[in-house]
């Protein structure tokens, strides 16, 4: 009954992924455009990670939740994730998305990303948790005012401002309580064991069925959302396509490794939870992303 439930908010948790647009590539666009907010409500969507923090407490359910210190690798890794999302107009999530809306051009990137992790799986970046029992509850404090203060600026505002703000910290609330059932959930998670997997050759390295189940779940939910609202639409690639998004594929997987995970998790679970890793590494995808689409602009006739 868990493990069902579990599905059903991954599902929804991907239509709402589609339904609001999330993607860090579109929020740096509309930043440079003038529109600040949806860039904001991208990067504020994990706020609500405290519901599921003290439901873990309430309940004397064990949580995963970890803090790591900055470092330049995951500052770096970040980066270079932000280039190969620029070249590839989409970030992790949004790459789900555009695939099940009929883009073609996102299962090269999708297979480049899985390239990226594996020439990186041995990779591993020293750090130390951070263990503070008075940062919880500063953590705690924080979260709560800020998602009070977010709900009422939301509240206040039109149709299409409640829907952005509560459609992203609809997106951070079910990652939350996802979380707490099976921390290896995120697609980037089942990549990185694939490309470990990949390398050793050993068979308890092979992602878990449940990890499978829960990608397709989200894409399921993805598509749900594309053909509900029209947006399904199929689009062919050439080879052109192709080997641009593989490269920017391999980008993303290599930075992602390095950088512990993709914008997803560094999003809904690192930034919400204010582990000063998530912030470089948030940081360093943004300078990516505003690096990536000014290169981008040279390189026109490759990526459209």
């Amino acid at each position: 009954m868990l493990f069902a439930s579990v599905l059903i908010c991954i599902c929804f948790l991907g239509y709402l992924a589609q339904s609001t647009g999330l993607c860090m590539v579109r929020g740096v666009n509309e930043w440079k455009a003038g529109n600040k907010e949806f860039l904001l409500a991208i990067l504020f969507s994990g706020i609500l990670i405290w519901v599921a923090a003290l439901f873990s407490h309430l309940a004397e359910f064990p949580v995963h939740f970890r803090t790591y210190p900055i470092s330049i690798w995951l500052i770096f890794g970040g980066f270079i994730f932000g280039l190969g999302t620029a070249f590839n107009g989409s970030c992790g999530v949004s790459t789900l998305s555009r695939l099940t809306r009929g883009d073609s051009k996102m299962t090269a990137t999708i297979l480049g990303w899985l390239v990226g992790w594996t020439l990186l799986a041995y990779c591993s970046v020293n750090l130390n948790l951070v263990r503070s029992a008075s940062t919880i509850h500063i953590n705690y404090l924080l979260l709560i005012i800020g998602s009070l203060v977010i709900t009422i600026w939301a509240l206040w505002g039109d149709k299409k401002r409640k829907k952005l703000w509560f459609g992203m910290m609809g997106i951070g609330l079910l990652s939350g309580f996802i979380y707490l059932y099976q921390p290896k959930w995120p697609p980037s998670a089942l990549f990185n064991h694939l490309s470990s997997a990949l390398i050793n050759h050993t068979p308890n390295n092979w992602p878990l069925l449940e990890q499978y189940i829960y990608f397709v779940s989200l894409l399921i939910g993805m598509f749900l959302a594309a053909w509900r609202s029209k947006r399904f639409l199929f689009v062919p690639a050439n080879i052109k396509h192709w080997v641009a998004h593989l490269l920017a594929g391999i980008l993303m997987g290599t930075g992602a490794s390095l950088a512990m995970g993709g914008n997803s998790v560094q999003l809904l679970l690192a930034l919400p939870i204010l582990s000063p890793a998530g912030f470089g590494a948030i940081a360093g995808m943004l300078l990516g992303i505003w690096s990536g689409l000014y290169a981008r602009q040279y390189f026109k006739a490759i990526f459209h």
